[in-house]
């Protein structure tokens, strides 16, 4: 009997969400692997108490060089999920996030961010503070499911097979 509809099932492991579902335009059904959603709820908490309006006390820099060492870290250890998507609207999470902060800071409208963070060719420029810039998680690339059965070490086969 081929797995329906009822049969989708997931597990939830190590912020993972593991997944049998069928792929898209096709009738072949995979394991898929996600981000848990309480684990992005965690991530955006994080997020949320750097840039807060009780952080303001905290210079751009400080606030960014933190935010870079927890988005890093998180990338690294999900990029090998299906998180394109999630990385996306994280990206977009922080920038705005950070936005807020420094407009709340500056007492600055929507204007003033606009002249400052723009270059001349009307594109955005990267949020950045004595050299320091907005690590983009959206940048991160994913490499999912990579097949290394060949590359892996085996301990007991000898070095040099004859």
């Amino acid at each position: 009997m081929r797995p329906g509809r009822a049969y989708e099932r997931w597990v939830r492991l190590l912020g993972f969400r593991i997944q049998w579902k069928r792929k898209g335009g096709t009738n072949k059904w995979h394991v898929y692997t996600f981000i848990a959603d309480r684990t992005i709820r965690s991530l955006k908490a994080k997020i949320r108490a750097l840039t807060g309006r009780t952080s303001q006390q905290q210079d751009l820099a400080t606030v960014l060089i933190r935010l870079t060492q927890i988005m890093r870290g998180w990338a690294n250890y999900f990029e090998h999920a299906v998180v394109k998507h999630v990385f996306d609207g994280l990206d977009a999470f922080v920038w705005w996030r950070l936005i807020r902060n420094v407009r709340t800071r500056h007492r600055w409208s929507r204007g003033d961010v606009r002249r400052r963070f723009t270059a001349p060719t009307r594109r955005w420029r990267p949020l950045a503070a004595d050299g320091i810039e907005l690590f983009r998680i959206a940048s991160v690339t994913v490499s999912r499911y990579r097949y290394r059965a060949g590359t892996i070490p085996n301990p007991w086969q000898p070095a040099n097979p004859a």
